[in-house]
């Protein structure tokens, strides 16, 4: 199984996936499927269920890939146990268990948990320790220093340690007032009896219970019980933030991190998203989102369903819940941040990537100094390269160049790679031959180039270099289709495995240069776009044209006014009003490349 999708209309589906205009990941699935299968449901609730299902058991490949950014730890309690007990738990949620969380860290929650233990005292040892003292009927220290009421030794019954139990979790839910009540009260009562020693215990519990709500952040009214959804995206990945709201106060949060594997738009990513996040987690009242999720009626009426009573989906425009919503987005943006960074930071990373990605491609030495290569156009005009530069793995931006392609025109992706390949390494031949002593960046030969394009692309790269006598380059290129490396000696491409780190690599690299290429491309082409025929008169700067057009309003207007009223503007000589009239009443009247 290659993917899972749901459709009210089959053939509308499946149509999608034969046009012309495919996106290469999308494409890259369709080549990959040999058949269609297909299961029909009574409603749309239950065939986004049969999809949930179908995609967590079987892990399709094309589907969206969600992985926790890290194992969160829980505060758990396992009431399925006769004598229940307090512990950090990961990993997979157990049937007779209650999770609070998650938390951030694990000390975070064993500091929470010392503070109410003195007025919880609730068992919290393993199995093991609880049965030896049991056998020996000696309790353990945690009784001594009043940490633990000593169900092993029978100081409480099941029946009692089991309502500290419940006290304890009734307080974690965020019922925090009955507890400070029932403190307070016993603190007052033991003074007014003089018992001092019993009343400063109970101000003592009083304050650890107060610092331990004190702990979790109040940021709306006590009786909101939400999820707060954040995320931050690019074109390959996204990075998600969840913060759990019960009882006005932040209990926990979660991070995700995304594979952008299906072709899906902002709405449709963020639906798929919280579709899988409740396919496991609880599901509140109510969601925060920063947009409307693709398909919102049908994932409220599934959520309402499996919670067993209505869910709201709800975007936040001003006020606490807006300023809640922005804090966890831009959670979710520095956690996107430190996983991109997180392997390219690291030196001993770095240099498993580099030592990969040498063996893959059969490299003699690790590749230290990587350039790659793009070609970024969307018309005849306008068409640019760029060169982007790694160095032990990382980005050396000021060896970064742009190209803007002069020998050819048109679309020709070929030719235009053929151009940039054969003027950067004719300036490396021209400075390595320069004078000893003279420092150019070019004379730097690369380790390893990399074409961003498929076989094509590749063969005018090599050609351009053995036509200038360079043939001890190893040079391959990575076609965005399949992520398969070309190599020019090979009629088959190389196929890296999609979480290694050399191939993580090159997918950097390669992004890097598309992005620097585009970038080039839209200013030249925003140049050209604002270009106007009043560009090329005489003695007209950008002062005396904007008061021309602030005072006829458009170009149109200009070439309808007579000399007269030109020459009458305040601040343009009767010389250059001239001129411009005659421009626009000349042979050329039309505007060049857009307008002014």
């Amino acid at each position: 199984m290659v993917y899972v999708g749901k459709a009210k209309t089959l053939r509308s589906r499946l149509s999608n996936y034969f046009a012309t205009d495919l996106h290469p990941r999308t494409m890259a699935m369709v080549e990959a499927a040999s058949e269609v299968e297909w299961i029909v449901t009574e409603s749309e609730v239950e065939a986004l269920h049969l999809e949930l299902n179908l995609i967590k058991e079987h892990r399709p490949r094309y589907n969206v890939r969600y992985r926790d950014d890290k194992s969160y730890p829980y505060l758990a309690i396992t009431l399925g146990e006769e004598f229940p007990r307090a512990r950090v738990m990961r990993g997979p949620k157990r049937k007779g268990v209650k999770y609070y969380g998650p938390f951030a860290h694990a000390y975070a929650i064993r500091d929470t948990l010392d503070l109410l233990l003195r007025t919880f005292p609730m068992r919290t040892c393993s199995q093991g320790v609880f049965d030896r003292c049991r056998r020996r009927s000696r309790p353990c220290l945690l009784f001594d220093i009043e940490r633990c009421s000593g169900p092993c030794v029978g100081a409480v019954s099941p029946e009692e340690h089991r309502k500290i139990v419940e006290e304890l979790c009734d307080f974690l839910d965020g019922n925090t007032k009955p507890v400070l009540k029932r403190l307070e009260e016993q603190m007052r009562a033991a003074a007014s009896r003089e018992e001092f020693e019993m009343a400063t215990k109970y101000r003592d519990q009083l304050e650890n219970v107060r610092k331990a709500i004190e702990r979790q952040q109040m940021v709306s009214n006590e009786n909101e019980e939400m999820d707060v959804i954040g995320f931050v995206e690019d074109d390959l990945e996204a990075a998600f933030q969840v913060f759990f709201v019960r009882r006005g106060r932040v209990t926990g949060r979660k991070g995700f991190i995304v594979d952008k594997i299906e072709n899906l738009s902002t709405p449709e990513l963020l639906a798929r998203f919280i579709e899988r996040l409740y396919a496991e987690n609880e599901i509140p009242r109510q969601v925060l989102v920063p947009a409307e999720p693709d398909e919102q009626r049908l994932i409220e009426e599934w959520t309402s369903k499996q919670r067993g009573s209505r869910v709201t989906l709800r975007v936040p425009r001003r006020g606490e819940k807006r300023a809640l919503l922005d804090t966890v987005t831009e959670n979710a943006g520095q956690a996107f941040n430190r996983h991109r960074l997180k392997r390219s930071s690291d030196f001993a990373a770095r240099s498993r990537q580099l030592k990969e990605l040498q063996d893959a491609i059969g490299m003699p030495e690790a590749p230290l100094r990587i350039e790659c290569y793009d070609i970024s156009n969307t018309g005849p005009t306008e068409a640019v390269g760029s060169m982007v530069v790694f160095e032990d793995g990382l980005p050396k931006r000021s060896d970064y160049r742009r190209f803007a392609i002069k020998w050819n025109q048109g679309q020709d992706d070929f030719a235009n790679m053929h151009e940039v390949i054969s003027r950067r390494f004719a300036r490396f031949k021209e400075e390595r031959e320069a004078p000893t002593g003279s420092r150019y960046r070019f004379a730097y030969p690369p380790n390893l180039v990399v074409i961003d394009g498929g076989k094509g692309q590749l063969g005018r790269a090599v050609e351009a270099m053995e036509d200038l006598g360079i043939h001890d380059v190893t040079t391959v290129s990575l076609a965005k289709r399949m992520e398969e490396v070309f190599l020019p000696d090979r009629p088959d491409p190389i196929v890296i495995p999609r979480g290694s780190e050399a191939l993580y690599l090159l997918q950097q690299i390669r992004d890097e240069a598309h992005r620097f290429a585009l970038d080039y491309h839209r200013k030249r082409r925003g140049k050209a776009m604002t270009r106007s025929i009043l560009d090329d008169v005489p003695g007209l700067g950008p002062a005396r044209r904007k008061k021309l057009l602030k005072v006829f309003g458009s170009v149109k207007r200009m070439r309808e006014t007579s000399l007269e009223e030109l020459t009458a503007v305040t601040g343009v000589p009767a010389s250059v009003a001239e001129a411009v009239y005659a421009v626009l009443h000349g042979e050329t009247t039309s505007l060049q490349n857009g307008r002014a």
